[in-house]
């Protein structure tokens, strides 16, 4: 014979009526059409899995298929019918690991209802410092006066009669090799498994009503550009007396005049005088909730970046830092005399303070053999 009912199945020989059909149990819920639809090699399995469990678990086949085996001349008259077993347990063991708890004696969960999802702009000390924004949107508002569920002052229901108060219906169909059964949301009830007595006159049934909706959203300090805040239960109602759906915020952060931030860093440019970059000296540095005054030391480049701990976002896990880069200014249209006192002060330079400068004239000088800063006569 080709196909060997026993390795069908992965039992022995010797095996029990109680492991054959678990044997099968497990084997249908792994081959089943239903969990691989289009796939032949499946349905050509699962048609083996039926056969084989159709001879092996009558007694009076399983006799004369076994001796069949001990005696291939003989033949055997095997085949398979559909009758003689319970496909009501597989099934129900089967779908429910769809519809989270098996047959359709369980009732429905109640559709949640749609997101609605909104972009709020604010400031970016808003962001940074955090703030209350009033935001206001049209949807689908749970009817106050059923409580959403559609029927006179939310009690005028009964259980339906279609899915007897399951919010399920089975929907079966037979062919020659199995039967198969499909568990959907009763039509007549939308799934809540209750029939409205008398509608409720405000929202005629619905259980929801259009209206403009206005809430106050607490913006947490640090938040980012691009976050979503969550508030629930402010979404689209549902349609069959469920919660809610959820209102997401997506946050838009309008940009500063002087910050640049990243994470919980905050980074400024400053301008300072040639003087001060010079000299060095005390300035005014701008902060989240005021100016602070800082020391730029003598000889300061134009770039050079400073970090100053903890001056920056602060949150929930501590403060950021804010990183200033100094960029000197050069005075433009100075006077006879300011160029003088330049000059004269230029002269008196020892070359080795002018460190990149050297470096750069050496390095050019090694390339060409010519000082950059040697004017050609």
């Amino acid at each position: 014979m080709a196909q060997n009912y026993y390795e069908t199945l992965g039992v022995s020989k010797t095996a029990s009526q109680e492991e054959i059909k678990a044997a099968y149990r497990k084997l249908v819920k792994q081959y089943h059409p239903d969990l691989h639809p289009n796939d032949p090699d499946c349905a050509a399995k699962f048609k083996e899995i039926n056969e084989a469990n159709e001879t092996l678990s009558d007694p009076q086949k399983r006799s004369q298929y076994d001796y069949s085996l001990e005696h291939p001349n003989a033949g055997f008259g095997g085949g398979f019918s559909g009758a003689g077993f319970d496909f009501g347990d597989i099934f129900g063991d089967i779908f429910s690991q769809f519809t989270g708890g098996g047959r359709a004696s369980q009732q429905a969960q109640a559709q949640k209802g749609a997101d609605v999802t909104l972009e709020l702009s604010i400031s970016f000390m808003d962001a940074v410092k955090g703030c209350v924004r009033e935001v206001s949107y049209t949807r689908n508002e749970p009817c106050k006066n059923c409580k959403g569920t559609g029927a006179k002052n939310g009690t005028e229901y009964t259980k339906c009669d279609k899915c007897n108060g399951t919010g399920q219906v089975q929907y079966v169909s037979q062919n020659s090799f199995f039967r198969s059964v499909n568990v959907r949301p009763c039509d007549a009830c939308r799934g809540t498994g209750k029939k409205i007595k008398e509608p409720c006159e405000t929202c005629k049934g619905k259980g929801y009503n259009k209206a403009k909706t206005q809430i106050e959203i607490e913006i947490p300090a640090g938040v980012d550009n691009g976050n979503i805040l969550k508030k629930r239960g402010y979404g689209e109602a549902s349609p069959n007396g469920g919660p809610a759906g959820d209102l997401n915020i997506i946050i838009n952060v309008l940009p500063h005049k002087i910050f640049k931030r990243k994470g919980a860093d905050l980074y400024l440019e400053l301008p300072i005088s040639y003087k001060t970059a010079v000299l060095g000296g005390k300035v005014l540095v701008p902060g989240v909730d005021e100016t602070f005054a800082y020391t730029i030391p003598e000889g300061t480049q134009s770039g050079k970046m400073f970090c100053v701990r903890g001056k920056g976002v602060k949150g929930r896990i501590g403060s950021g830092d804010l990183y200033i880069t100094v960029v000197v200014e050069i005075p433009k249209n100075i006077t006879r005399d300011q160029k003088k006192n330049l000059e004269a002060m230029e002269t008196t330079m020892d070359a080795k303070q002018y460190t990149k400068i050297k470096a750069y004239q050496e390095n050019v000088s090694a390339l060409y053999g010519v000082d950059p800063y040697k004017a050609e006569k």
